[in-house]
Formats: structure tokens, sequence, C-alpha cells
């Protein structure tokens, strides 16, 4: 048995930011959030996908935040050694980019620093940034082990990168080549496939002649970048176009430059695409790359690094990309090149970081051969070993991996993990190394050897988290033991960027997929559905909201509002609800320790609340014990399905209707009554509330261990707490019925109560035929009477139907029939006075709204909404007219 604290303990109000603030050291201190090693049990493991140190954290991240650590929380209460092991990833190009942003307000570019000045400076930024990273995870209630926190530029992640490359070296699936690539003038690197965001614009289609070498013909190819034709070395067609077939090995002649054009036939081609013929452009276009690849032309690369036109434009040389638009059609128009233009929408790239425009062009690069590692990621996809929640996804997964090309993966940035290479200056051989720095070459013993100056594309030490933060390439226990993981949750928007090229990498390296299950989570969006962005000024920064309204009440809200993979509207409104919810579990515990002090309850010997003897229980306590029992397996399995919104709108609904509104309200009669009915509902609230806290604890944890740990209890923190495990046969179908057909029965009370008019605090009689519920009555008459409202001597029975009663309100609920007699709930007389008054304003303004619609000239001049909105404003009246009429009769 154990004594009860009393409720003035806690604050009238949930105060989050009083609460949230201490537990957090609370159990960090008390190392809950670093799990042992145990061989005999299998842990639970999420690798977190590491925010980018590159500024605050936003919405997005609280929204992985608040998913991620309910699995932590919830696996961990299971039982498993659960590990969740936090980081910050360095960012490549947007992490640069931030910095050289900041010397921009400086004055000053990267290359006035120098490149290990520079690389201080950025250094300098990531390590406040790193530190603001984890100060924003902690206030969120990350309980993410603190002691295993891995950097993406850290010694051992470096170590990893460095070693990968060389393997994927050896086995010849890096190697160095002249491709097209995607280049970024403004950020003056190469770029993914997936740094590449492309938009639809206006632009225009431009109609040019090419003459044919030899003859008066001509061949009209169509456009949208005239400039690049400088840089044309042939006119493909499709080989089965009529119009064209008799010129295909015929040479054209470019215009302005006299450049020789071979026309080739290819299938790449559209003939519905302007005249079906169409300038090939090997070095600024992928397909022609393609094109030339397969026939054999030649590529002519005229743009520079920064965006500008070189020697090979001709005259053009110097001019910036729409400069030399501009001057190339002016004289193609001259020279009667030009044969028309039109409006045309296209989609164009652009750099997904700065926002230039990306432009196609052949550049030394290194790239990864994706084939022979996209295969064994296929296949794990297709046979069920990988799985995805939601499971649509499943096939935007294949269907990239499918149809993958060669990635590349160097960029020309000064911040990242340097390419591992190494050059000589004497032998020409270049020498691969896991080391971090290397003294002579290995292939002539020379010093005169250079790194490559290049850095890995970001993705790449990304796609090594998963092992490479467990103290890959050494075998270290973290390793043999944590990988695989059990879940990668992040955002479907990075599923090729990320989740793809960590699969292929950990089954290159580990022979093993790097987790199971992958959980995809939508966008955080503004209320109006709006993408949030500081340009729009519609951002929602956590940490302010947290402030505002607790980490509880915004993770709560992110996980309910929206189903895996479904972007959400994001409303304060939605958060202040559910920093409501909050407050009413708070109101409805400091009401169980009111009951519960000074009295005993009941444990077991490991301290833990028991459930009363059955032989005590009213209907109620009955009723509540049984919807627990429901809702602890229903947001188990939910839980287990992934569906975690649905698991949150059972305990909401739990609690606040089931435990709250109805239960404790129905206790207090129990409570008032004294004797074994009291006791019996004081065990009911104890044991009822302190288990759907438990339930609840993953959703809102600050809240749930402030006040479990003013209930009795087991154990010293709810966070380590079991998970309820449910016991079938606690159900009670027929305390679930009665009980049921108990809250219908007071609903409808209260429903004629208020359309009678009655005040609330009136009380009124009734007379109940209770059909096949007389038990139900019997037992919860108390109950019955006092959620109802129903005077102590105004409840009569009767063991047959009233015929016709007269003033009185029937009221059906199943076979049951509750009469209220209106005297008992209103001055009739005084109700009949009030609706003569209104019935006779009601027929005034019916001779007004008919004679106005009466009158012709009215209805044929007025503007028709005006019409219409006085015959709809006529039709209310005569229906509010009946309705009182109607009423009146039934107060005769």
């Amino acid at each position: 048995m154990t004594q009860v604290a009393h409720s003035d303990e806690l604050a009238p109000a949930y105060q989050p930011q009083t609460v949230e603030a201490r537990w957090y050291d609370w159990w960090e201190q008390r190392g809950y959030f670093t799990p042992a090693i145990d061989w005999n049990r299998k842990p639970f493991v999420i690798i977190m996908p590491p925010p980018n140190v590159t500024g605050e954290l936003h919405m997005g991240h609280a929204l992985f935040v608040a998913i991620e650590d309910l699995m932590i929380r919830w696996r961990r209460m299971q039982g498993y050694p659960t590990l969740w092991l936090p980081g910050a990833d360095h960012a490549g190009i947007a992490g640069q980019w931030v910095v050289e942003r900041e010397l921009l307000k400086e004055g000053l570019t990267r290359h006035d620093l120098g490149r290990e000045k520079f690389l201080e400076r950025v250094w300098d930024w990531m390590n406040r940034y790193r530190g603001r990273i984890r100060e924003q995870l902690r206030i969120l209630g990350a309980s993410c082990d603190w002691t295993r926190f891995r950097f993406t530029m850290d010694p051992g992640p470096s170590r990893a990168v460095r070693t990968a490359f060389k393997r994927l070296y050896e086995k010849g699936l890096i190697y160095r080549g002249e491709r097209l690539i995607n280049w970024c003038p403004r950020c003056m690197t190469a770029l993914s496939d997936l740094e590449v965001d492309h938009e639809e614009i206006e632009g225009t289609l431009y109609y040019l002649r090419y003459p044919i070498d030899g003859s008066d013909e001509s061949l009209v190819v169509a456009t949208t970048r005239p400039e690049t034709m400088l840089g044309d070395t042939g006119v493909a067609v499709h080989p089965n176009d009529e119009r064209y077939r008799h010129l295909v090995g015929k040479t054209a002649i470019l215009p302005l430059l006299g450049r020789r054009l071979t026309i080739v036939a290819d299938e790449a081609v559209d003939p519905a695409f302007g005249t079906g013929a169409v300038k090939v452009t090997p070095a600024h276009d992928f397909t022609d790359f393609e094109i030339a690849q397969r026939h054999g032309l030649p590529p002519v690369n005229i743009l520079n690094m920064d965006g500008t036109l070189n020697e090979q434009a001709g005259p053009f040389a110097g001019l910036t990309i729409q400069e030399a638009r501009r001057r190339v059609v002016e004289e193609l128009d001259r020279q009667g090149y030009l044969v028309r233009t039109m409006p045309h929408r296209y989609s164009l790239g652009h750099c997904q970081r700065c926002g230039a425009v990306v432009e196609p062009l052949i550049s030394k690069q290194w790239f990864v051969k994706m084939v022979p590692l996209a295969q064994p990621a296929i296949e794990v996809a297709r046979n069920g070993t990988l799985q995805f929640i939601p499971e649509r996804f499943r096939a935007v997964y294949l269907h990239w991996l499918e149809n993958v090309r060669d990635w590349c993966i160097s960029r020309q940035l000064w911040w990242g993990h340097r390419i591992p290479v190494w050059y000589c200056q004497d032998c020409g051989q270049l020498t691969v190394t896991a080391e971090e720095t290397i003294e002579r070459c290995e292939h002539c013993g020379s010093t005169r050897i250079e790194q490559d100056p290049d850095v890995l594309d970001t993705w790449f030490s990304s796609g090594l988290w998963p092992f490479s933060t467990l103290g890959w390439p050494d075998d270290t226990d973290d390793l043999r033991y944590f990988y695989p993981g059990s879940v990668m949750e992040t955002g479907y928007d990075i599923l090729f960027f990320w989740v793809a090229r960590m699969v292929f990498l950990g089954l290159e390296f580990m022979g093993e997929v790097p987790f199971y299950t992958v959980y995809l989570h939508g966008t955080v969006r503004d209320e109006r559905g709006q993408r949030m962005s500081k340009t729009k000024g519609n951002v929602i920064d956590p940490t302010e909201v947290t402030q505002q309204y607790g980490a509880d009440a915004l993770r709560f809200t992110l996980v309910t509002m929206a189903g895996p993979g479904t972007d959400m509207k994001l409303s304060l409104n939605r958060v202040e609800a559910s920093r409501n919810f909050a407050n009413k579990i708070w109101n409805a515990t400091r009401y169980t320790l009111r009951v519960l002090a000074g009295g005993e309850i009941e444990q077991a010997p490991d301290g833990s609340v028991v459930p009363p003897e059955r032989s005590a229980m009213s209907l109620a306590d009955r009723w509540i014990l049984s919807r627990l029992e429901r809702v602890t397996t229903e947001v188990t399995d939910q839980l287990e399905r992934y569906q975690f919104h649905e698991a949150g709108h059972l305990l909401y609904d739990f609690l606040w209707s089931q435990f709250c509104d109805w239960y404790i309200e129905a206790s207090k009669v129990a409570i008032n009554a004294g004797g074994p009915g009291a006791r019996a509902a004081r065990q009911t609230l104890a044991y009822v509330l302190e288990r759907a806290l438990r339930l609840l604890h993953p959703f809102m944890p600050f809240v749930t261990e402030e006040l479990w740990q003013r209930l009795p209890h087991a154990g010293e923190s709810i966070m380590v707490a079991p998970w309820p495990q449910p016991d079938a046969a606690r159900i009670d179908e027929e305390a679930e019925r009665e009980f049921g057909f108990l809250m219908e029965a007071i609903r409808a009370v209260r429903n004629a109560r208020a359309e009678a008019g009655v005040e609330p605090a009136r009380w009124i009689q009734a007379i109940v035929y209770p059909g096949s519920h007389r038990r139900a009555f019997q037992d919860s008459e108390g109950v019955f009477r006092f959620l109802a409202r129903i005077a102590s001597d105004g409840l009569s029975y009767v063991e047959e139907l009233l015929e016709a009663p007269r003033q009185v309100v029937s009221l059906i609920v199943d076979d049951a029939v509750i009469y209220l007699p209106l005297r008992g709930m209103l001055d009739i007389e005084a109700e009949r006075q009030r609706l003569q008054r209104e019935l006779e304003e009601l027929l005034a303004e019916l001779e007004r709204t008919r004679a106005l619609l009466a009158n012709e000239q009215f209805v044929t001049r007025a503007p028709a909404h005006v019409v219409e909105r006085h015959r709809a404003k006529l039709a209310d009246a005569e229906e509010r007219m009946r309705l009182i009429r109607t009423r009146l009769d039934e107060l005769a």
C-alpha cells in the first residue's frame, strides 16, 4: 500500500516551460540514452539523419525528431537495447555557400583568403552551429545517445570515406574521365543529377536554317538555346522520317562559323518536336552527348567554367550566355538564317543551392560506376528484404535505380572530404590512399606529389553513415552489434539522394542492407499548403513554438497531423490544441491525486498499481478498464504498422473523451458515496491513468514523466518503465455495451435540455422505460442522474411505454425511452409567451418580404443576387414559423 501526495503540489495549469526544462538533464545523467551491448538481446537502432550544419533547425527537423524519438522511446520501453545515434553533416556545397555569403558581407571571397584560411572560417561556423543543433535537439526531447555523436568530418568518418574510395577504385568502380556533367557557373562546381532542380519556364523556340553543302537545299532545326549552336558538330533526324531520309550522311554548314556538320539518323530524335530535325551539341546537352557517342561526332566545348563563352565561340568569345544569345540571334537574323520564333514552355535546370541556371558541359571528373552497385540494391527491394513505408515508394526507388547513370562524385569546392588521390609530377602516375596524407609517390618514390584539389560529393560520405558512425572500417563491437539498423526514417524528397546510396554502399561494404525498413515522412507546409521559406516569410521556427507551447505540444501535433509520406499543413492553432490536450491530462491528474490523497493504493510487490477486485467495481470501472485494454492493443498495433498518427488519435480520444469527460465524471459519484465503490474508483483512477501515461510517453515525454512521477508507480522513470501489455481477460463486452448505452442516454438528455433552453445548473425530472437496459440504469443510476442533471427525487421508472404523453419530450435510445416532462424543465407559460412574440415578429417580416417580392419593378430591376437573397430569407422565415407553431402545439 502507498500513501499518495496531495494534488496541491501540481500547479493549477500546465506550464511546459517549467516542466520541460528540468527532465532532459535528469534523463541524460541517469544514462537512459546510452544502450549497453547485450549479445543475448536484439537491439533496436536508428541512425539519425544528420542535420546540415548550415544554420538553425527547421520544422522538418522537428518532424523527424518527433517520429524517431517516438519509435526509440516505445522500443526502449519494450525492453530493447535501443540506440539512436545522433550526428551532423558538413553539408558540402551548402556549407561552403553559407560561409561564402558571410564573407560577401565583408567584401571578401574565398579566393581572397586562400584555401587554408577559408577552411578555418568554415570550421568556426561548423563548431558554432554544431553546438546549436545539439541544443535544439535537446529542447525537442530527442533521447539520442550523445556519447556516440558523430560529425561527417570527424577523423573516424573521414577515414571511412577514404577507405571506401580506395576500395571502390581498386575494384574498378571509381574512374576518372571526361564526361558530360551538370555545372553550376556560380558555385563553380559539378553537380549530380539530383542536385539540379528543374522548373517549367516560358521561353522561345528558335527555328534556324542550316544550308546543305553542295546544294540549294536547307535544313531547318528548332532550339531553345540558340547560343549553343556555336558548339554544334552534327544534325540528327529520326531514321523513319521520310522528310529527311535523303539527307542522312550528307553535310550541313553551321551558320556564322562555317563548321561542317554530319547529318545522322538516330532514334533519340522526336519527329514531332519542331521540324523533326535537331542540332547536335555534344558538349552541352545530355541527349546530344549520347547521340554523338553513337555516331562518332566530336564534342566542342564553348563555355568557360564561369559561364562565359570561350575561344571556340569565335567572335562571341568572352560574352555571358545571355549576351551571347542576344548577339547570336541578331546575327542569324541579319544573315538570313533565323526562320521564325514562337513562344515555348520548357524545363530548365537550376542549381539546388544557389538557383543559377545549370550548364551541361564536358569536364574531367571522378565517377562511380552505378550499374554493378545498383543491381544488389534493386534485388533487396524486389525480394522484400527492404520494406518501404508507405509501400508506394518502392516503385519510385526501383525506377531510379533501374535507370541510373554513373554518379559524378567530384566537386570543385574547398570544403568537404578531399579526394584521396595524389598525382606525381615526375612519373605521371596517381596514388589512391586511405591515409590522410602521404609523402611519396608509391610508383617512383618521388616527393613531388600533389593531392587532387577537388572534394567528394557530400552524399558520398552520407551514404556510408550507417556504418562509418559505428567504427567501420575497423571491426568494432558497436559495428558488429548495432549494424544493420532497424529503421531509416527520413523525408521522401531524399529517397534517391541518400536512402538508395546508403543501401547500395551498405551492401557493397558490409554485405547487408543498412536497415530493413525505410519510413518516409512528408513535408511540413504552412497552413495554406505552401512550402515554408524565408523569402515567403511563412517559416515557423520550432524553437519559438516550443517556447510558447512546449515541445510536447509541437511533437504531438507533428506526429498526428499526417500519415507516412503525406505532406501536412501546420498552423499554430493545432499546436495550441495539443497544448490544451496536455493541460487536460494535467488537470485529470490533479483530480486523481486529490481523490487519492490520504488514502491507500494497492500495489504489486514491484510497486506497480493493480486494478481493483472485480466484485467491487462499478459499471463505469469495468467499462474504462475494458477500454484501456482495447486502446493498449490498438495503439501497439498501429505503432507496429508505423501508423503513428492513428495511434496518437486513439490516445487523444481515450484520454480526453473516455477517461476525462466520461470516467472521471462518473467516478465522482462513487467517490462521493464512499465505501467499497469509492475505493474501487480510486484504484481504477490510479491504474488507468498510470498505464495511459506510459502509452502516451513516446508522444509527449515531458508532461508524462512529470505526472507519472506524482502517481503510484514502479521504477524510477517512465522512460524505462515497461510498455503496457494488453490483457484480453479484462475486456468486458457487456460493460462496454451497457456503459455505451448509458452514454448515449445521457447525451440524448443533454441535447434535449440544450434544445429546450434549460439552464445547465437546473436539475430536472425524468421517467424511464428501461427496455432491456434495466440493469444499466439500476447499477449506474447515480451516474445517469449526476451527468444528465436529474434531480435526486426526480427519476422514476415505468414498466410499459406511455401513450401519447402531452408536454413531454420523448427520447428513444436503443429499446429504452426517456420521458422528460416539460414542466420540470422550464416555465411553460413564459416559454409560450416568448414563442408567441417571436411568431408575431416573423409574421410581420414575412408580410414585408412577400410584398417586396410581389413588386414586379423590384424583381425585374434589382440585381439577381439581391432578389435571391430575399427569396432565401422568405423560405427561412417560413420554416422557422413552422417550427414555432409545432413547439406551441407541444406546449398547449
